[in-house]
């Protein structure tokens, strides 16, 4: 069942009760989602947390030109949303799509309010997880001030070792903030080493 994953991945953090897990799992919502679909469009409001369970998925923003900038990727077992969007109900400015065919789990808003609320647990776990989750875009912003594209691309592939042969090269380029040729070049240069 999709909820035991999520169960074992909040195991890493507070292991949930028998009571915990039954009120988590009346206040999810399965979905599956097909490839290019959309789980959030600019200027619509992030209304829910999302775990993947299968697939991949990328967020990301498009500038006036009409070029991507992908800010970040969530495969199995990690979670994707517009947190400024989500907790202000403001319009986002982001973009989450689907990469591959996907299995997710949603929870709502206010169901995740409930769950801090009267289950401290789920405070505690989604504190740490936000908080990881904020360590990681820290390493990346201060990795584009001061580390060269090659760089870049050797702590992507620590990053996501699984991911780098499920994307294509222009959504890593993006990622990494060079262009995809670049990429091949950087490619062809860590193979002769």
């Amino acid at each position: 069942m999709p909820v035991d994953k999520l169960i074992s991945h909040f195991d890493n953090y507070l292991p949930l009760d028998n009571k915990e897990k039954e009120e988590l799992s009346n206040r999810l919502i399965e979905k599956n989602i097909k490839r290019r679909q959309f789980l959030l469009q600019e200027n619509d409001v992030c209304r829910h947390y999302t775990f993947v369970i299968s697939g991949l998925f990328k967020m990301y923003a498009v500038d006036k030109n009409g070029t991507e900038h992908n800010i970040q990727f969530a495969s199995e077992n990690e979670w994707i949303t517009d947190i400024g969007s989500f907790h202000s109900d403001q319009p986002s400015r982001l973009y989450i799509e689907a990469i591959e065919p996907s299995v997710i789990l949603q929870i709502e808003k206010s169901n995740l309010l409930y769950l801090y609320t009267h289950y401290p647990k789920f405070d505690r776990n989604f504190r740490v997880i936000i908080e990881n989750k904020f360590i990681e875009l820290e390493n990346r912003v201060l990795q584009n001030i001061s580390s060269t594209a090659e760089e870049r691309y050797q702590t992507f592939l620590g990053q996501y070792p699984r991911l780098s042969n499920r994307l294509p090269n222009t959504q890593i380029a993006s990622y990494l903030g060079i262009t995809p040729e670049f990429l091949s070049k950087i490619r062809n240069n860590i193979a002769k080493k």
